[in-house]
């Protein structure tokens, strides 16, 4: 898999905005030997009262006010990100950088560590996070680190020694990163699994192909979010507003949209058309969504138009299926 210098920076962009956001909620476990969140080929030995995250691949403090995430990219993006992430670029993504050292961890792999400050602009004169990134080179895999607290909520100290206690695990296979998500597919309807992103969504697709161009193959995501889920009088807005955010489709033609309990759960389920924006092909998707009490579980099929009949029931069966 290739990745050229600029989508990487896109990258870096996106992971750095999207990870400012995760201090501050509660999760569960400790361990003194390095832990590997599910899926992931990076472990670390947690601080006091950080423990795997099931909110997104990483650690949180159990109290809140601490996080350190992990994002895996290709192991070229390495020379690419050490050659982006300047003070500048850094400074224009919200990370002050205090300090930037390159390292050479125990197990002979190196890395380069920036630490900085990140300023809170709500509320005005709030204390800024204490944010470190480190990048770790593998020649299989590229690691970029994020971590961060609140003022006080951990030691520097602390937050450093963990992050350098980084160690990477040789490659899970897919079936390996699939039994680690956090529901079970009890009946795949002739589907098979294509990757695990995140730790806690799968694609699934019916046919020969990995890479899926114009919608050539039929496409089913299953995913768990670990976030508050919305009150029943909002699900019905919550579901289309996350229907509509899908930006590779538009001109979205509501067919069906409904709320149903099943087997002592709350679903809502849409079924819609829409285009595909790549190809402009004609699409059909249905998205079925679990509401649980600590956050909700959300299935998304796509199949082009004319293969409709035979592919929604499919779908359905698959998640009928799902075990948490």
């Amino acid at each position: 898999m290739s990745t050229s210098p600029l989508s990487l920076r896109v990258l870096s962009v996106r992971v750095l905005t999207l990870l400012s956001v995760l201090v501050g909620l509660p999760a569960g476990a400790l361990a003194a030997d390095p832990v590997y969140p599910p899926g992931s080929r990076f472990g670390f030995e947690p601080a006091k009262d950080m423990v795997v995250s099931r909110r997104f691949t990483g650690f949180e403090r159990q109290n809140g006010g601490a996080t350190v995430s992990v994002v895996e990219l290709p192991p070229q993006a390495y020379k690419d990100l050490t050659a982006n992430f300047t003070d500048e670029n850094l400074k224009s993504q919200g990370l002050i950088v205090k300090t930037r050292e390159t390292l050479k961890l125990a197990d002979g792999r190196e890395g380069l560590l920036f630490t900085g400050e990140q300023p809170i602009e709500q509320p005005a004169g709030a204390p800024a996070l204490h944010k470190w990134v480190f990048l770790v080179s593998d020649p299989t895999v590229t690691g970029i680190i994020i971590g961060q607290t609140l003022p006080a909520a951990e030691p520097d100290e602390a937050m450093r020694a963990m992050l350098t206690s980084v160690r990477v695990r040789p490659a899970l296979t897919l079936d390996q990163q699939v039994a680690a998500l956090p529901f079970r597919v009890t009946e795949t309807a002739g589907f098979r699994p294509v990757r695990v992103l995140g730790g806690n969504s799968v694609l699934y697709t019916d046919g020969p192909k990995d890479q899926m161009l114009n919608l050539e193959q039929p496409i089913l995501v299953l995913a768990e979010a670990v976030q508050p889920a919305p009150s029943a009088e909002q699900r019905d807005a919550f579901a289309k507003a996350a229907l509509y955010s899908n930006q590779t489709m538009k001109d979205f033609a509501i067919e069906r949209s409904q709320s149903f309990r099943q087997n002592g759960a709350d679903w809502h389920e849409i079924v819609a058309r829409a285009t595909d924006v790549p190809s402009g092909t004609p699409v059909v998707v249905s998205q079925t969504i679990r509401f649980q009490p600590d956050g909700y579980f959300r299935a998304v099929g796509v199949v082009r138009a004319q293969d409709r009949e035979a592919m929604l029931p499919r779908f359905r069966k698959v998640v009928d299926s799902v075990a948490f």
